[in-house]
């Protein structure tokens, strides 16, 4: 069974402690097979904004876990606890994957975790943590950032992002599509896409380009074209553009290849369907071109995802990524 730590001492914030807890304290519905061993780890007691909290075991346990998460740090202004910075940087050591949440990036930078590698965290703070620790290479435009064995994310509702993306790399696309279901939230926003975008996005009734994204994503077998979106939307391709990238931060283009990517993905996981079928049903074409975007966007071949995250008779998704393989990590996301 997976360990996931969560690392917390006095000044945590709560909203990313209790986002990661909900992520990996419980199984969805019908996902068979055991969860994640969660566990909070910190000195007792823990005062996390008006709340105490009672870990279930001292930082040491860090050290014995698979997976440990930092949550974001209140006081950005002041170094964190000496105690927790060595006892995550002695987990990354032991062998953990370490990832941090918002303003959980400093603790993981004061660890020396981030030197040399991208990095993110809040907008408001990434100028901070870029003076602060000048050997990061922080990235103020995007979501997260998955180095492989370090990830980091931004703020709020980016951590999120990030804790659906190490599900995605542990159990595949369909378990990780189940956990947001269960939690209401979308299901994938790449890490690359831009923190925030120019113009909030209406409830999705009142979008206008709500109706679009249903009408493409029912067609990802069709060679769509940015003409044909701009003719559904009846808008000028330009106009679309404009409109797509405040509502998504992304392109047309890049946002069709993305839907095309996560239908392969569940395709892969739980069909039987060849590969040739599986560039066919998303629009791909040819099984080469799917090879190519898979491979590119998700860092390992088609073959190699559905042996990796094959869903076999009554059981999930198994295993993490091959060996150097660095699974569903978009490409703005990776190093």
């Amino acid at each position: 069974m997976d360990t996931v730590a969560l690392a917390v001492t006095d000044g945590m914030l709560h909203f990313e402690l209790s986002l990661a807890h909900e992520v990996f304290g419980a199984a969805p519905a019908g996902v068979p097979g055991p969860w994640y061993d969660l566990a909070v780890c910190g000195p007792a007691p823990v005062r996390i904004g008006r709340f105490a909290l009672e870990p279930d075991a001292g930082l040491d346990r860090l050290a014995r876990a698979r997976t440990v998460i930092v949550p974001g740090w209140a006081d950005t202004g002041a170094d964190p606890p000496a105690e927790l910075v060595d006892a995550v940087r002695a987990a990354h050591a032991a062998g953990a994957r370490v990832a941090s949440l918002c303003t959980g990036a400093f603790v993981l930078a004061a660890a020396g975790l981030l030197d040399g590698r991208r990095a993110t965290t809040h907008w408001a703070h990434t100028a901070a943590l870029a003076d602060r620790h000048p050997r990061v290479r922080v990235d103020p435009d995007v979501l997260y950032v998955d180095e492989g064995s370090v990830l980091t994310s931004a703020g709020k509702a980016a951590a999120m992002d990030l804790c659906l993306h190490l599900v995605r790399r542990d159990r595949g696309s369909a378990v990780a599509n189940a956990v947001a279901r269960r939690l209401v939230v979308p299901p994938h926003r790449d890490g690359g896409q831009a923190q925030f975008v120019t113009a909030p996005v209406p409830a999705p009734d009142g979008h206008p380009l709500a109706e679009l994204f249903a009408w493409a994503i029912e067609r990802l077998d069709r060679p769509l074209t940015v003409t044909d979106l701009a003719r559904r939307a009846r808008m000028s391709p330009r106009n679309l553009g404009r409109h797509f990238r405040a509502a998504t931060g992304t392109t047309p283009l890049q946002w069709l290849l993305t839907q095309r990517i996560r239908l392969a993905q569940e395709l892969l996981e739980t069909t039987d369907d060849g590969v040739d079928a599986v560039a066919a049903a998303t629009g791909m074409g040819s099984a080469a071109t799917l090879r190519r975007h898979f491979h590119r966007t998700v860092g390992v071949p088609p073959d190699a995802y559905r042996r990796t995250f094959r869903r076999t008779r009554g059981t999930a998704p198994v295993g993490s990524a091959p060996s150097g393989a660095r699974p569903a990590a978009p490409p703005a996301a990776a190093s």
